[in-house]
């Protein structure tokens, strides 16, 4: 029997692969398009059974080759680019695509676990999971929400046996998403940064915010992994927020970042103020192509999650960020 992981060469995928591994799991077939080859080396220190491609994967599962063989799909592979303008792609690859797995598993009543994504709620404030407050600004964000609306569907119907549970990715960072380039989080290009210039830079303010002060739930993959496999274990269904239930602000990712690496250096940590003095944090103009389509605020309510019965603290990002950076150094 398989567990499937798609997207297994990216970023929440190939973390997830290695989690597997860790617990005696290598009976794993990794689902990929890798057409940017690059992603390959997430897998290098991973176990799999096989590879597949995505779309002879969809094939495969569609010509009956999977049936009764697997346990489990984490299903994480998608476009995740915000800036993706054909939607004729953005469609079939996160909506059509994850449906066709969604039936699969019904009819198979195995577990299915999707990654969905905070950017459902657009510029929202309120961040429940609730049809109410969600509103995308992309095609990319509108690819989630669809697919979240077919699940909550499915979940209400009553001859439903399956276990599906999405997660509703808030800004996660951490090891293995170098592939990702201008995509990867901002506690990944802070740290290149740093290092190439001895600074990092952020945008100036909008949205009514200040220099730096836009605000987001940052959450460290580390905890993303304990999420998906608690509910693996568990059972439970749903569709869930999946972040800290903290805003911060990208002046406190810049901050950890820069005292991170200063810590590595045997340098004492500097506020805010003082790494501005010094010249080490800088402001550019916010770029054009993002007005209107840039969530200045993000901050999980994480309820739902808590009452399916997850009570693990979440990483801040003075920790995760820490661990990111110490991780970053050994490369």
């Amino acid at each position: 029997m398989y567990t499937i992981v798609t997207g297994a060469a990216g970023f929440i995928g190939s973390n997830l692969v290695k989690a597997l591994n860790e617990r005696g799991v290598s009976d794993i077939i990794a689902v990929d398009n890798l057409t940017k080859a690059d992603k390959y080396r997430n897998l290098v220190d991973c176990e799999i059974a096989d590879y597949l491609d995505k779309n002879e994967f969809i094939d495969a599962v569609a010509a009956g080759e999977f049936d009764g063989a697997v346990d489990a799909v984490l299903h994480q592979g998608a476009c995740s680019d915000t800036m993706e303008h054909n939607g004729q792609y953005m469609m079939a690859n996160n909506y059509r695509y994850s449906l066709e797995l969604l039936d699969f598993c019904l009819d198979q009543e195995v577990p299915f676990l999707y990654a969905s994504s905070a950017s459902v709620y657009g510029g929202g404030r309120v961040f429940q999971e609730s049809r109410e407050f969600e509103a995308p600004l992309n095609v990319y964000g509108y690819s989630k929400f669809l697919f979240d609306q077919v699940v909550r569907r499915r979940l209400a119907e009553t001859d439903f046996h399956a276990q599906v549970a999405g997660f509703r990715y808030f800004n996660v960072y951490g090891p293995r998403e170098q592939h990702k380039g201008r995509m990867a989080s901002v506690a990944f290009h802070f740290f290149n940064q740093y290092q190439a210039e001895g600074k990092v830079k952020l945008f100036e303010g909008c949205d009514g915010y200040g220099n730096g002060e836009q605000r987001r739930d940052f959450v460290f993959i580390d905890d993303v992994v304990k999420v998906n496999l608690h509910f693996l274990d568990q059972g439970a269904s749903g569709i869930f927020n999946l972040g800290t239930g903290r805003a911060q602000s990208f002046n406190d990712v810049a901050v950890a970042t820069v005292n991170a690496c200063r810590a590595a250096q045997g340098e004492a940590a500097l506020s805010l103020a003082e790494l501005r003095g010094r010249g080490m944090i800088e402001y550019i103009a916010f770029p054009e192509a993002l007005k209107g389509k840039y969530q200045s605020y993000t901050e999980a309510d994480i309820g739902l999650l808590r009452e399916a019965g997850y009570e693990a603290p979440f990483a801040g990002v003075e920790d995760g960020v820490a661990a990111y950076v110490k991780d970053r150094l050994k490369e």
